[in-house]
């Protein structure tokens, strides 16, 4: 008996370590692609290519991360989606900007997260069992250049930040309207602030067709009040980040925390959000990348998003 103890023992351990070395060499950077199709345009509408991107937690020397970022380029989209956390370390903004600048003359969106703010600190792992991080994050993080990170997309991509703000773009001759708001796991985000600042953008609104614009809703951290919220200002779409899909899921189980109170099965991937007798889809990205304190994924892939906007021809004519 006690040698098949023994004998249990050391093929648990076994297994233990295989898992280790595939989450930590192999999934990590096992980068794809997931796309969806979402039908909120305008019947007869052109569709619109959306490359959703979120938490690259890009670190100088990840160059097999900058190659695929760059490689979605032949995706050729209409607009991009950036949902925060780009930034991985201290010294990371030329090596986002590398990445970034195959996308000259796409337009684009952006909201940040807390770590293009913050370099990254060491956490205990199991410490995200027990809640949401950041509240208790002991050590002092390192700011980074967020002035630098927003000339990066401002002035050199001509991208339009949403960090609790709005904008409008027509893409593909249809108008998209989008709001957004900054960090919510910072408590940076502000909803008093989003009535009416959409109430202003819509009396820009000059469009006079029968074709309502599309409202985009874009945020770092799925909180429940941000979705909320924009579900409430009649978004017909939101992007979201942060949760990295769980970053460790079980097979059968799915993500095991999501790092707010998004529930587990939204961790990632396109649902629908339902608020108030609304609804949205809620697009949610696994993200790109991880701490580099914490540098493994098992069973929850890294990931871009296309996400293509097509016309909802059920309706009445």
């Amino acid at each position: 008996m006690a040698g098949s103890a023994r004998l249990a023992a050391v093929a648990a351990l076994g297994a233990a370590a295989a898992v280790a070395v595939y989450a930590t060499a192999v999934e990590r950077r096992a980068y794809g692609l997931r796309r969806e199709t979402v039908p909120v345009l305008s019947p007869g509408a052109d569709p619109i290519r959306i490359l959703h991107l979120s938490d690259l937690h890009l670190a100088p020397w990840q160059f097999d991360r900058i190659d695929f970022v760059r490689s979605l380029t032949d995706l050729r989209p209409d607009l991009i989606v950036n949902t925060g956390d780009s930034m991985g370390h201290v010294d990371a903004l030329p090596a986002l900007e590398e990445a970034l600048s195959v996308f000259d003359g796409v337009p684009g969106v952006f909201v940040h997260g807390s770590n293009d703010y913050f370099g990254p600190t060491f956490k205990n792992p199991l410490a995200y069992l027990t809640g949401p991080s950041g509240s208790r994050d002991a050590s002092e993080p390192t700011r980074l250049d967020i002035d630098a990170l927003e000339r990066l997309y401002v002035d050199r991509l001509g991208w339009h930040s949403l960090n609790n703000d709005v904008a409008q773009l027509t893409i593909n001759g249809s108008i998209l309207e989008f709001m957004g708001t900054n960090d919510a796991h910072r408590g940076w985000d502000r909803l008093d602030a989003l009535p009416g600042l959409v109430d202003a953008l819509r009396e820009l609104d000059e469009d006079d067709s029968d074709d309502p614009a599309v409202m985009i809703g874009v945020t770092h951290a799925p909180y429940q009040r941000v979705l909320n919220a924009f579900t409430t200002q009649a978004a017909d779409v939101i992007f979201a980040g942060h949760t990295h899909g769980g970053q460790v899921a079980l097979p059968g189980f799915g993500a095991i925390v999501t790092n707010c109170d998004l529930p587990r099965e939204r961790a990632r991937g396109l649902s629908m959000w339902h608020h108030a007798h609304r609804a949205a889809f809620l697009n949610v990205s696994a993200g790109l990348g991880h701490s580099i304190f914490a540098p493994f994924r098992f069973a929850c892939p890294p990931e871009a998003v296309l996400v293509t906007l097509v016309a909802d021809d059920i309706g009445y004519s």
